[in-house]
């Protein structure tokens, strides 16, 4: 093949699946509707089956479903007629894929299920096919040609049913009310999960590990005490615990333009006051925000009486991923 064709193959591949993506939008109806409604009342698990590159789309489904509210997950037809059955309760729900509407591991569940009382949605590209029949609520499928030019590899009906699944699992996330904080619950381990769970208490450091000093104490050691703690930085609280103020190393930059003696000035003198603190529920995303913001690496964590009970680091924030 030529260098043009190998485009034109391309371009008319993704031309072809274009349009049949298209196409779906009128078919959001009554059966959508319909198959929606029998899944949210639906008090177990949505069961994705399917065979072959239906089974592969519908895997993502099941996962895409999981992830965002609906409780579900896959089994193969050909094994659940081997056992894989028992994993189906008369509380689930079976969501069946099938583009002829005619697979034979598939069909070969419906007596099963019908005797078992499971409601069914199918997925198919022939609503008159026998799995378009045997379910409560059909999802059009269908396609006029695959993007394949032999009309005979699944290409432009799996893009189809892969599509109709996300319309699914987008409207019952939205009829449910999924908000972010869920879906980083489903993901904790994921960059959107430690962004919106990840909370300052969980990478802060607290007690021998928090610098503080007294405002009488002199500069020189409370430069020892910052540099035993490693946090290029100091709290300065009264006698009984309360924030003062903080000294940085960007304080004593300022200080050394001065020409401040460090062996006589006090902390007192040279703290910066009102210093940037966050709460130790604060999230780690909000408190990263407020060091970008303010232009600081390190925010003191205080209690609701202002007593910093905590440091937090820039570092210790990308240190746990939350970027």
């Amino acid at each position: 093949m030529t260098r043009e064709l190998i485009m034109e193959a391309g371009q008319r591949t993704v031309r072809m699946e274009t349009e049949a993506v298209a196409a779906l939008e009128h078919r959001i109806n009554g059966e959508f509707q319909r198959a929606c409604e029998m899944i949210l009342q639906c008090p177990g698990r949505a069961i994705v089956t399917g065979m072959g590159k239906s089974g592969h789309i519908g895997r993502k489904i099941a996962a895409t479903l999981a992830s965002t509210g609906t409780p579900s997950f896959f089994v193969h037809p050909g094994e659940a007629s081997h056992g894989d059955l028992g994993m189906i309760t008369r509380d689930d729900l079976v969501i069946a894929i099938s583009n002829s509407g005619s697979s034979a591991e598939v069909l070969t569940l419906l007596p099963l299920l019908k005797r078992l009382g499971i409601p069914m949605v199918s997925m198919t590209g022939k609503a008159d096919s026998p799995l378009a029949q045997a379910a409560e609520a059909n999802l059009d499928i269908s396609v006029q040609t695959e993007a394949c030019p032999l009309n005979l590899a699944p290409t432009s009906s799996t893009t189809v049913t892969l599509v109709m699944g996300d319309a699914l699992a987008v409207a019952l996330l939205e009829a449910r009310g999924f908000t972010a904080e869920d879906f980083a619950f489903s993901h904790p381990g994921g960059a959107l999960g430690r962004r919106l769970l990840l909370k300052v208490e969980d990478v802060m450091h607290a007690g021998e590990e928090l610098p503080q000093v007294h405002p009488e104490t002199l500069l020189s050691k409370a430069l020892l005490e910052m540099t035993t703690k490693g946090f290029g930085m100091t709290t300065i609280v009264d006698q009984k615990g309360e924030l003062l103020g903080v000294f940085t190393d960007g304080d004593l930059r300022r200080v050394i333009d001065h020409k401040i003696e460090l062996d006589k000035a006090t902390m007192e003198q040279v703290m910066s006051h009102r210093p940037k603190t966050v709460s130790a529920d604060t999230l780690a995303a909000e408190a990263l925000r407020i060091m970008e913001d303010y232009k600081i690496t390190a925010l003191v964590v205080e209690d609701e009486a202002h007593f910093p009970v905590g440091v937090l680091h820039m570092h210790d924030i990308l240190r746990a991923g939350v970027i």
